[in-house]
Order: C-alpha cells, then structure tokens, then sequence
C-alpha cells in the first residue's frame, strides 16, 4: 500500500518517514512542500540520505488522492483544516490521518476560542474519531479520518485514565509537562533559538495553552463529569522527550503497588505502554526515538495524593509514531507494524 505525506518537511513529517521506511506493509508515494518543492528528501532530512531518493512536490490534491491507500497530513492547524475539507469533498472515502488539532474537539465552539481559527468543515468534523489507540482502538479501526492525538495531551491523557475511569480521584487535577525544544516545531522563534533555549528553563502558555482544552475533554469523557485541570508545559534544553508530572488526590487512599497493578490491568492490550516497576520513574532518554509511554507511580499517604510520571518521544508517541500506530490499526495491519523500534539509549 502506498503512504503519501502532505507537508513532509517538518520534524514530525521527518519522522513519518523515518519510521515508514521501517514498514513492511508499506511502500512511500507523493511528499508535498509548498516551500521546498523540487528538492531531494535529504536536503532537509539528511537522515534518510540514501535512503529515499524522491523530490518534495506541491500538492495536487487529485494526484494525491489517486495515487494514495493512506494520507498523512503534517500541516500547521488551519491549513490542514482547509486541505482535508477539499480533499474529502473530492472523495469522503480517503484514509486520512491528520497530526493538526484541527479534528481533535467534540465542540467546535472550544477549538474556535483557543485556536481563533473558524472550522472550514463542521459536517467533517463528526466524522473524526480521536486517535488515542490506548482508548478509541475499535473506532480507529473504522475510521476514515483520525484526529492525532497531541503530544501533552498523549502524555496527560494516558497518565490519568485507569484512575479517571475507575473514579478513583477527586475532580481537581495538576499536570505539569517538560518538552524538548522539537516540540515547538523547525521553525526559528526567540524561545527556540539556542542562545535563548540553551542552558534554560522556563513554562509557557501558562493557564492558556491550546492542548489545555484537549486534554480536559478527553480526561472529562474518562470521568463521566467536569474536571478542573491546571496544566503548564515548559520548555527545557533538550532536542526531544516529554516528561509529564500528574499530581491527583484519591477519594480512598490506595498503596502505590494496588495503583501500578490498576494500570497493568488497564492497559494490558497497549503495547506502547509500559507501567514500571514500584520504586522505578520514566526518563525521557528511555523512550528516545520509540514509541512507548513509560509510566512511574507513587501514592503519597502523607497528602492522600498519588503522583503519576509519564515520558514519550514528543515526535514519535507524541506525533509520527501514533500517527502510524492510528494507520495500522485503520488499515488492518498489525499494530506495532512499522514501530518495533528499540529506543536510543543513551
């Protein structure tokens, strides 16, 4: 089957290919680039040198469509919105995998406040199914356009939800994410340059930041009720990873090896996911390059909390690599087809 990938030129459109050359159920098609038509693949992934001998074109959405079994989209938000509107109005059977938020929200009314950006396609948009194989497994699977699940709300998301859907917590939910630089994307700001990122530290989108509302929709449809989340990411000298600190208070105290035995249960059919051992934490060099989301426990008697750490790869679990698990899963293949990669370690 052939993948193309529209917008290739990115961090996570790297990744897609980077993992798709691992694919044995997959052959690689069109790559688009409005900026860089024309150019080899190894001009701006030198990674694949060698490996992929193809140009970036621009995009001629008939050609895509027709030469394509699945579709990834790696667009900004907005314009991926626009692109997919046009593509699904040529043919609604296309197999779409989109890494935008532009189809991650129940209510469009929350994506148009936190992304200022009018939905081109609100009939389309019913249609989307969140891709968190983790949750949504058997939806995926009868998908034709997922939503790629952000790479905090990943992190967030699978961190809290054995205990969200047993209703093991209280209502009141902190979570605290450290990102690698890669996080915010190749393209130059002030925050990312390396004189300003370098031996730095420091949170952003403080109570404002726009996967605030993606998480809390997810953690709220876990729970079964209103959730008041508190989320702040942060920016740390680092290329890639994200370390995620999730503080809940229990409604009756449970030891940390019964909330470790919770998870294991909970996710005993996600082989992405590996819950540690009682006295052990995720490290983001751990998962480097895979797809895993490690997850450490630790139940706090003293405040009647337990405190949940989890790490992903912010551009394979968090981006390409689920976005590849999602096209497994949609197009019948097994689900670790393409991602059995052992992290760099390291």
């Amino acid at each position: 089957m052939i993948a193309s990938v529209i917008g290739a030129t990115g961090y996570t459109g790297g990744e897609l290919l980077r993992l798709l050359l691992n694919h044995n159920k997959i052959e690689i098609g069109t790559l688009t680039s409005e900026s860089y038509a024309g150019k080899k693949v190894s001009e701006l992934h030198p990674n694949l040198n060698g490996l992929i001998e193809k140009n970036f074109v621009d995009l001629d959405i008939n050609e895509v469509i027709e030469t394509s079994d699945v579709i990834f989209a790696a667009l900004p938000h907005g314009a991926s919105n626009e692109i997919i509107s046009k593509i699904y109005s040529i043919n609604d059977t296309v197999n779409l995998i989109d890494l935008s938020g532009d189809f991650r929200f129940d209510d469009l009314s929350v994506y148009e406040e936190w992304y200022k950006i009018k939905h081109a396609n609100p009939e389309l948009n019913k249609k989307a199914v969140f891709g968190l194989p983790e949750l949504y497994k058997d939806k995926i699977k009868k998908a034709k356009l997922i939503a790629n699940p952000g790479c905090y709300p990943t992190s967030a998301i699978l961190g809290t939800a054995p205990l969200l859907k047993n209703k093991l917590v209280k209502h009141d939910i902190i979570v605290d994410s450290k990102s690698g630089v890669s996080g915010a994307g190749k393209k130059l700001t002030n925050n990312t340059h390396f004189p300003e990122a370098n031996e730095n530290f420091s949170a952003y989108g403080i109570a404002n930041h726009r996967h605030s509302p993606e998480i809390q929709q997810e953690m709220e449809k876990l729970f079964g009720s209103k959730v008041n989340l508190s989320f702040t990411p942060h920016l740390v000298p680092i290329n890639r990873g994200i370390l995620t600190t999730i503080y809940m208070t229990f409604n009756k105290f449970m030891e940390t090896n019964e909330v470790i035995a919770l998870y294991r249960e909970f996710f005993k059919d996600s082989p992405f996911v590996r819950v540690l051992d009682e006295g052990k934490f995720p490290q983001t060099k751990a998962v480097l390059g895979s797809n895993y989301c490690d997850i450490g426990i630790k139940s706090d008697k003293r405040t009647g909390r337990v405190i949940v750490i989890s790490a992903i790869d912010n551009l394979v679990k968090g981006a390409s690599g689920q976005a590849i698990q999602n096209m497994n899963l949609m197009m019948g293949f097994g689900e670790k087809e393409g991602l059995k990669v052992v992290p760099l370690y390291p």
